[in-house]
């Protein structure tokens, strides 16, 4: 892998990931949840903030963006749905757009579920996905604005990515997510181990983070919706896999 790759907290539980090209020398955060943690990481690393690549509007996404923006002098990439209401972004993208960052093509895909503007960025000769608060490692995003058959569509399309793409996300929710998990998806052994993985990691303080498309597809039960046994454990063998996640996602909400 070309790109060094720095994940650290901020906020409470909020993920900050920044991407550095040694060849170029740029270097984008995805989101900005904190401009204090994220100024702290570049001067560890020694990185110069060239690009801030944003997921969505939320403000625990976008708050730090101001302050960056003053300091670095940042290209601010968002999504277009999203940018009148924000006001903070330098370049616009949408589903099927595609940029360069640091000679490295990254593809736009369209996401929404969580939020109606929620993108993921893509970046396949890196094998790399940024996918904010669409999905999560053994779990997803809340359906605010979006529908669950929405959130289903854009899940279906991070499935489809290869397998060993790795997944960095915008929070770290795994221990709950991987005892909710073994709620819907009992007879996963797979999933059981990795609840004992993630208990373990978090119990020695460490993030269970980056995340793989093949790893997620084998264990959480929001991407396995069209799965017998998930579909049995809801109650509802034989349905539309759409009808399956929303019963998933609401028994989330509730746990």
């Amino acid at each position: 892998m070309a790109f060094e790759i720095a994940q650290f907290t901020a906020r409470s539980d909020n993920f900050c990931v920044l991407v550095h090209d040694p060849a170029s020398g740029a270097t984008a955060s995805i989101d900005a949840p904190e401009a204090d943690a994220i100024v702290k990481a570049l001067e560890r690393t020694g990185w110069r903030l060239t690009h801030i690549l944003v997921t969505h509007k939320h403000s625990d996404h976008v708050e730090g963006i101001p302050a960056l923006k003053e300091r670095y002098g940042a290209e601010v990439i968002g999504p277009a749905a999203s940018a009148a209401e924000t006001g903070l972004y330098d370049r616009t993208v949408s589903d099927g757009d595609r940029f360069t960052f640091g000679g490295t093509p990254v593809e736009v895909i369209a996401t929404p579920g969580h939020t109606l503007d929620h993108v993921t960025y893509h970046m396949p000769e890196e094998k790399l996905a940024f996918a904010g608060d669409t999905l999560f490692a053994l779990g997803c995003g809340r359906v605010f604005e979006g529908t669950p058959e929405m959130m289903w569509g854009s899940l279906l399309k991070l499935r489809a990515l290869p397998a060993d793409t790795i997944v960095y996300c915008g929070h770290e929710y795994t221990l709950a997510n991987a005892r909710f998990a073994a709620t819907v998806d009992p007879s996963n052994t797979e999933l059981t181990e990795r609840l004992r993985e993630v208990e373990r990691l978090r119990n020695d303080g460490k993030a269970t983070l980056p995340t793989t498309i093949g790893r997620e597809i084998a264990t959480n039960p929001f991407l396995r919706a069209d799965s017998p046994t998930v579909m049995a454990a809801v109650d509802l063998s034989g349905a539309d896999p759409a009808e399956v996640f929303a019963e998933v996602r609401r028994r989330k909400d509730r746990f």
